[in-house]
């Protein structure tokens, strides 16, 4: 993976760090680099372990100056060479700086256990050396910090803390203390870690290697090597290597690592197949449309990373709360110090261990890293499930839609017309007579209609002639000759001068029409042979996906450049609100009106491409796109399964997201004002303030991991309840 990611329209740079394991991380990094000349806006996150930067228009500080700043700080840049990052795996615990901390500072506090136990007469002694080789690394970064004109840093505190236990003879439990911020920044580094894996496994997905096709010779080549044009072979039960267009063969395709459908599809010649899929019959000829830094897989992986990478507001005001709340704490631990032993006869030494123990309990990692930690594993795990989630403040705005405005064609419906009705009338017939005569009328025309009539007589087994003289009719429909009979095929409305029509016809014709069927009759001479109907028909899960919606409480509506009729009668067999004939801007403009009238927050649902205009008006816009390019550019948030129940686990993830957020603020703020008042008082000590701390960062984080392993219900969802994930896992 690469250091740096500039793009050209934004010009941000992204670097990957080593070492950047908590919310007080974050913010010296931010505080540091933020200071640089010709930086405009610094973006910090543990959880990806990147800080994402951009520069000022026509200058930024240069790479060496970066590295510099950042290795000051006791940050490395993570590896530069992408192979060589790819074959790495994460190092033990114990080989990690943190882990031999922990060592070190572990065994040092045993020995001296040890000899307070063996050689009484030496007192304090072996605590106090136990502490200051540990306080060491942590005065490196209380120095880098102070450097950075940085003063209220965890380092700091507990520096402080530590020292001043030594001067008030509190030795031992200035070693504790060292001791347990150890193992608490170990375990931040582990959580952190575990985070980052969650999405980086998704490159694991993707073949190392692929079945290069050329010059009629098959050879083994690095899948990182491929190229467009390409031709690969991809072998029943091989992973697809790159995004490509089938050449030759058909084979069922398990597409869930890409878009979380757990049934396979069939793909067969001309169509698109996506890198990490599993070939599961029979072997493709696949020639590849996109290189590997493109693929499906690297493209979601980064979106998510810059999605995570990117603050929701809810993070952003917990970042501002804990810059004025960790002075506040230190000025309430001066105050602790200096006020008790002059109003009161507590003694000097009373008060200032409990100001000293105050100062640990104000350390606000666990409440930096409550909301970025649990938004990060809500996007992975969105992520993993096909559905793709553009940032914190987009999976925040989501759970809070009322009314969903959904395009109909390709959304609500397959996107393509196929045949709902053959019927004869005339005697002898028959209804496949009727479709297979059709279909020879219709066998070289690309028009949607002819190609759903022709697909069905194949699908049907029919044996289509061979129409001879197939001419079109102006406008009106096709005529030709199939098997010595002069045939036509024409719209109803156009049947005045052409055919007897008698009533019964007539009044057929006009239900098939008011259900929002596209009608095509068959003729011989002047008399009517039959009709076929035709119409864009509902997605098997459309039905379930709004029934759901419902049941969260959410209002769906459908928007419609159709004509009235049609989107009336797939809005009738649906249950929803239908509205007609809309031009895309009618429809931006239908968004705009419902935001006016207080029905908001609105989320629009379409294809990305003619819904755009709406997409950006509403407060939060999702594509739906198998995949394409329109589905992972577009819009806030993208469906990659292409299904209408995509859209109720979109809201459901991000309530149980915000549940989790609002589990863990009050877990982290808990902690602090149980111990706060607890040491206030006398009743806890220091190290029973650091174990609090570092306990509140542990589990809050593995709270917040618990996402990852989120499940959506579609039978459990209810309105203005909490997800049913948490139901369950509660439970």
């Amino acid at each position: 993976m690469e250091n740096s990611a500039p793009t050209a329209a934004s010009a941000v740079l992204t670097l990957r760090i080593e070492g950047m394991d908590c919310g007080g991380c974050e913010r010296k990094v931010e505080d540091a680099l933020g200071r640089l000349e010709g930086i405009e806006e610094v973006s910090a996150s543990s959880v990806t372990g990147s800080v994402r930067i951009q520069p000022q228009p026509h200058t930024s500080p240069s790479h060496e100056t970066i590295e510099r700043t950042l290795n000051e700080l006791g940050y490395q840049l993570a590896a530069n060479d992408e192979k060589d990052e790819a074959d790495a795996s994460p190092a033990p615990w114990w080989r990690t700086a943190k882990g031999r901390l922990v060592l070190v500072t572990g065994g040092l506090l045993a020995l001296a256990f040890v000899l307070r136990w063996a050689l009484p007469s030496l007192g304090n002694w072996p605590f106090v050396a136990a502490t200051v080789v540990g306080l060491v690394p942590i005065a490196q970064g209380v120095l880098a910090a102070l450097k950075m004109r940085n003063p209220f840093t965890i380092e700091m505190l507990m520096s402080i803390a530590a020292l001043g236990a030594l001067t008030i003879n509190a030795a031992a439990e200035a070693a504790v203390v060292v001791f347990l911020f150890a193992v608490g920044e170990l375990l931040e580094g582990v959580a952190a870690s575990r985070a980052r894996r969650s999405i980086s496994a998704l490159a694991d997905l993707t073949p190392s290697t692929a079945r290069l096709m050329e010059e009629g010779a098959i050879r083994e080549v690095s899948a990182s090597s491929l190229t467009p044009g390409q031709r690969v072979m991809v072998r029943p039960g091989d992973r697809v290597p790159c995004d490509g267009r089938i050449l030759a063969g058909a084979s069922d395709l398990d597409e869930s690592p890409v878009n979380g459908e757990s049934v396979p599809c069939s793909r067969a010649p001309g169509d698109d197949v996506f890198a990490g899929t599993v070939n599961l019959n029979a072997a493709l000829e696949v020639e590849v449309t996109r290189g590997a830094e493109d693929n499906t897989i690297a493209r979601v992986i980064r979106l998510v990373e810059e999605a995570q990478a990117g603050k929701a507001p809810v993070a952003r005001f917990i970042d501002r709360f804990a810059r004025y709340y960790t002075p506040a704490v230190v000025g309430l631990a001066l105050l602790m110090a200096v006020v008790p032993p002059l109003v009161s006869t507590m003694a000097w030494s009373e008060s200032v261990y409990r100001a000293l123990a105050l100062l640990l309990i104000a350390c606000p990692c666990a409440l930096v890293i409550s909301t970025p930690a649990a938004i990060a594993a809500g996007l992975s795990a969105g992520a993993r499930r096909g559905l793709l989630i553009k940032g914190g403040a987009v999976l925040e705005q989501l759970g809070k839609l009322r009314l969903i405005a959904v395009d109909k064609t390709g959304t609500l419906t397959e996107g393509a017309p196929t045949v709902t009705d053959v019927e004869d009338w005339a005697p002898g017939q028959g209804g496949n007579e009727v479709l297979r005569l059709a279909a020879a009328l219709e066998r070289d025309s690309s028009h949607p209609i002819a190609t759903s009539i022709f697909s069905r007589a194949e699908q049907l087994g029919l044996s289509i002639p061979q129409a001879n003289g197939n001419h079109a009719l102006s406008g009106r429909g096709v005529a030709g000759q199939v098997e010595g009979r002069e045939l036509r095929l024409v719209a109803p409305r156009h049947l005045a001068g052409l055919a007897d029509i008698d009533q019964g016809l007539s009044t057929r014709i006009a239900e098939l029409e008011d259900a929002g069927k596209s009608l095509a009759v068959l003729l011989e001479g002047e008399r009517p042979l039959g009709l076929i109907a035709v119409r864009d028909e509902p997605r098997v899960d459309a039905q379930e996906g709004l029934a759901t919606l419902s049941r969260l409480g959410v209002q769906a509506v459908m928007l419609s450049g159709d004509n009235a009729r049609t989107a009336a009668a797939i809005g009738d067999s649906l249950g929803i609100e239908a509205h007609g004939e809309l031009m895309p801007e009618d429809k931006a403009q239908r968004v705009r009106d419902w935001q006016a009238a207080g029905r908001g927050p609105i989320g629009k649902v379409g294809d990305g491409i003619n819904d755009a205009p709406a997409l950006a008006a509403a407060e939060v816009g999702i594509a739906m796109g198998g995949g394409t390019d329109v589905a992972l550019e577009t819009a806030d948030a993208a469906l990659l399964k292409n299904r209408v129940t995509g859209i109720a686990e979109l809201i459901d993830l991000s309530r149980a997201t915000l549940h989790n957020v609002k589990t863990n603020v009050a877990l982290a703020l808990g902690f602090k004002a149980i111990f706060l008042v607890t040491t206030a008082l006398g009743i806890t000590g220091m190290w029973i303030a650091v174990m609090a701390d570092t306990g509140a960062t542990v589990l809050v984080t593995l709270n917040a991991m618990r996402l990852l392993g989120y499940r959506f219900s579609l039978g459990a969802a209810s309105s203005g309840s909490a997800s049913p994930y948490y139901r369950e896992a509660t439970s």
